[in-house]
């Protein structure tokens, strides 16, 4: 495999964006060896979905689009991040609030660490913000068959 595989989609903050967003990273996670039936294809569909809701839901009518990147270095770290253009970080509701909904970053966070892996906020330089996961890259050996 190459040293460095990038992919890259950029959608409208829309509701319907959500299953494009999750539909785009399995299936360039599959192109680039990962089964779409394993657990960690999964872990990866779940964290895509959470991501790219809170882009459209805390983002709607103030970012017109949020971007999905991929990355895959040396076949070791898998990198997806959701780029927003809405300057507001994330940040934890009060707990009233979390009854119905507020948990998507703290679930990403949970899954993200649960694979090994490591959940970044960074600024863009054009005064948005990318969520940026990175997990390391495992993908499960496929079972031997015939004689």
């Amino acid at each position: 495999m190459a040293d460095h595989l990038e992919a890259s989609v950029t959608l409208p903050s829309d509701p319907a964006s959500v299953s494009a967003a999750r539909a785009y990273v399995v299936g360039t996670l599959t192109e680039w060896g990962l089964p779409a039936d394993t657990e960690v294809s999964d872990t990866v569909r779940l964290i895509v979905s959470e991501l790219a809701t809170n882009a459209v839901q805390h983002t709607f009518g103030q970012s017109p689009t949020f971007t999905v990147d991929v990355v895959l270095d040396r076949d070791e770290r898998l990198s997806i991040g959701v780029t927003d253009s809405h300057p507001r970080l994330p940040r934890r509701l009060p707990a009233a609030v979390q009854q119905d909904n507020g948990r998507g970053l703290v679930i990403i966070r949970w899954l993200t660490a649960e694979c090994g892996g490591k959940l970044r906020i960074r600024p863009t330089r054009e005064g948005g913000k990318t969520i940026l996961i990175e997990l390391p890259w495992a993908v499960p050996a496929q079972p031997v068959t015939g004689p």
